[in-house]
């Protein structure tokens, strides 16, 4: 069986979300360890409600962040992960994790990436008036949200919006998006090749396998 650890930093949905559909048998792999950055972020009692080691690492314990990543990767390395999902972990993740996990690192982003990396995505949206917003899976690279779109889910953003309305719209299509580009990956079906992602064997378009021809 496959082994999948999850970073986060907050109320981990999204991380319900895989737990949920790991127990429904939707992905074929296992749950090994659950890390955070905050100790105490919901995810990790998430974790520990499901029966899933959890862990937290706080930047105050490290001396800068290399130490901490060379640290968080000695123990997520102790799961053999063949896959490592980040869900709203919120700190900059060192060149050294990227390379390391290159291929086998992912990320869910709330915006139609490329538009709006960072942070603030759901005003941005607002403040500019777009009729539509989203949500981008994708592999992790040293650009920040920069790495091959995987999948994409769209919404509508309607004229009396506030950014609670646009958020649970946003995150009810994450909850459906990310275990199944999980699921892919442990299939066998995903993979990162030459900085593009590929599913069953043919590249994907930038803005991934839910592109509109």
């Amino acid at each position: 069986m496959k082994h999948i650890v999850v970073l986060v930093s907050g109320n981990g949905s999204n991380l319900q979300a895989i737990i949920d559909a790991c127990k429904q048998k939707k992905i074929n792999g296992t749950l090994a360890a659950v890390f955070s950055n905050k100790a105490d972020a919901f995810g990790l009692e998430r974790a520990r409600t499901a029966g899933i080691p959890a862990h937290a690492l706080t930047a105050s314990q490290f001396a800068d962040r290399v130490a901490f990543d060379r640290e968080l990767m000695q123990e997520i390395d102790a799961y053999a992960p063949d896959l490592v999902v980040l869900a709203g972990y919120m700190r900059i993740l060192s060149p050294a994790f990227v390379a390391h996990y290159s291929g086998r690192l992912i990320n869910i982003h709330p915006s139609l990436l490329p538009k709006y990396p960072g942070l603030h995505t759901h005003r941005q949206v607002l403040d500019n008036g777009d009729e539509d917003h989203g949500t981008s899976v994708h592999f992790v690279t040293d650009e920040l949200d920069g790495g091959p779109v995987i999948l994409q889910a769209k919404i509508p953003v309607f004229a009396n919006d506030d950014e609670d309305d646009i958020t649970a719209r946003v995150q009810h299509q994450e909850h459906a998006i990310y275990p199944l580009v999980v699921s892919w990956f442990m299939e066998g079906r995903l993979e990162m090749r030459n900085n593009a992602a590929w599913l069953d064997g043919k590249e994907l378009p930038p803005q991934g396998h839910a592109a509109e021809e």
